[in-house]
């Protein structure tokens, strides 16, 4: 009689995690729609939902409240959300300074939005959240690789230094053929690449000044690859030759 109780016990016990494999798998599905997938699931239990973004350095996890009032996800009676957790696990003492810019990004966005659980009070909700974080990951993970581009082929385009401090960036052109040194401070956002980038410029030697950066910067479109281009774009129209 015991073995059959415990055979019982057993059958409930994998009906039970049948059902909540089947509940991730459409919960999955219903992710996956969305373009990025800039997060990874890690964990995904009764109790909570863990995310991991950029490599693991960023980790959201969900905890989960009882079931939503009239409210359906997955099929299945939508549950509630209690906190949503970010926590960076990025090493500033080792990581390059790219990286802990990016991370700095990352989390000016993620405070800049306020309360996530009041804005995802349930389940419904998390795949718009996990959307928003994954769009300014990819955004500013370009921007990492745009940095590190730069601190690698920078000399090619007459750029000598490139300092990242906080959240700002100082590129320090210099070119003989030009006659010309000069930096030029750019301040980062999560908004990046889509808005314009406020600046500061600093001559060394030359007359190349802030009113001749501007002319320049202004003819660069904002978009994917901004730093990059405007970059290329100062090279071309400043340090090919005297001014």
């Amino acid at each position: 009689r015991e073995l059959s109780e415990m055979d019982a016990e057993d059958e409930r016990d994998l009906a039970e995690m049948e059902e909540l494999k089947k509940t991730e798998r459409a919960c999955l599905e219903i992710l996956k729609k969305y373009d990025f997938t800039e997060w990874e699931l890690m964990e995904w239990s009764e109790q909570q939902a863990v995310f991991n973004f950029l490599y693991d350095s960023v980790t959201l996890t969900v905890v989960f409240g009882p079931p939503a009032d009239g409210e359906f996800f997955a099929a299945r009676p939508s549950r509630s959300i209690i906190s949503l957790d970010f926590e960076s696990f990025l090493d500033e003492e080792q990581a390059p300074s790219s990286s802990c810019l990016v991370q700095r990004l990352i989390f000016q966005f993620i405070e800049s939005r306020g309360s996530w659980q009041e804005k995802c009070p349930t389940l419904c909700y998390l795949p718009q959240a996990l959307f928003d974080i994954s769009l300014v990951v990819n955004r500013c993970k370009i921007l990492g690789e745009e940095l590190e581009f730069l601190e690698r082929w920078g000399a090619k385009f007459h750029l000598l230094e490139t300092d990242i401090k906080d959240t700002e960036v100082k590129l320090v052109f210099s070119s003989s053929v030009a006659f010309a040194k000069f930096e030029l401070t750019l301040a980062l956002s999560h908004d990046y690449p889509s808005a314009v980038l406020p600046f500061s410029a600093q001559t060394h030697i030359g007359n190349i000044g802030e009113k001749e950066i501007a002319a320049v910067l202004s003819s660069v479109p904002v978009g994917h690859h901004y730093l990059q281009r405007i970059v290329f774009s100062i090279h071309q129209n400043l340090l090919q030759g005297p001014r």
